[in-house]
Formats: C-alpha cells, sequence, structure tokens
C-alpha cells in the first residue's frame, strides 16, 4: 500500500480538482489527510489503486511523492498514537503523513506513511493488526 502526498496551493477548489481528478478514474479514496498554511497546502492519499491514482495525478500535473505505508490498530484512548510514534521515532523512521482509515468499535486502524516500511512493522509490531 502506498500513499501520494499531494502539493496543493491553498485556495478554494484545489481539493475539489484533486478529489475530482481521482474519481473520474473510479478509484476510491480510502484515507485521507491534510493541512494548508499560508498559499500552500498538502494532501495525504491512500487509495484502492495505487497504479490508478499514480497514473491519474501524473495526467493531472499534480505535484506530488509516494510513501510506504503500514498500518496499527489502537485502541482510541488517550495516550497510544504516542506510544506508537514514540516506538517509531526511536527506530529511526520518519513520517511522512498519518490518517485514520478506519474504526472499529473502540479501536482505531492508523495508516502511517513511513521511509522505512519493514523497521516501522518491526516497531509496531504489538500494535499490528491492522
Amino acid at each position: 500500500m502506498r500513499a501520494f502526498i499531494v502539493d496543493l496551493e491553498n485556495r478554494p477548489g484545489t481539493l475539489a480538482g484533486l478529489a475530482e481528478t481521482i474519481a473520474g478514474r473510479g478509484i476510491n479514496i480510502t484515507g485521507l489527510s491534510g493541512a494548508g498554511s499560508g498559499s500552500a497546502g498538502m494532501v495525504g492519499l491512500i487509495t484502492n489503486d495505487d497504479n490508478g491514482t499514480r497514473s491519474a495525478l501524473e495526467g493531472g500535473s499534480f505535484t506530488f511523492h509516494e510513501t510506504d505505508v503500514v498500518t496499527a490498530l489502537l485502541d482510541h484512548r488517550p495516550g497510544t498514537l504516542a506510544d506508537a510514534t514514540r516506538r517509531l521515532a526511536t527506530a529511526g523512521i520518519n513520517l511522512a503523513m498519518v490518517a485514520i482509515v478506519d474504526i472499529q468499535g473502540d479501536q482505531l486502524v492508523i495508516a502511517f506513511g513511513v521511509d522505512n516500511a519493514a523497521d516501522a512493522k518491526t516497531a509496531l509490531a504489538e500494535l499490528a493488526g491492522a
């Protein structure tokens, strides 16, 4: 699974244009995170079709980069995200994005866009299962 980090202008309609480009290819967005500051913004996308997403972004002339994704099932309570991200930091893993991709009862499935999936999986081994 891959995440696509897309650079966007921070102005009305840019996210709509991105979403329309993805939807126009019949691709479903399964995870999303984003923020804007000043004139710039970024959106992290996870979809059900990595190759199709890459093609859509390239065809739409979007500036983006990709990263591997690992998931972890975290209890929905204070401190679990802190624990997971500390494990990743201790293992020297850099995060490109973080997104909630599912809720299962009182647990959250968190997707982490990482620079080293194998080491991230090891660091999150006790939390994995999503």
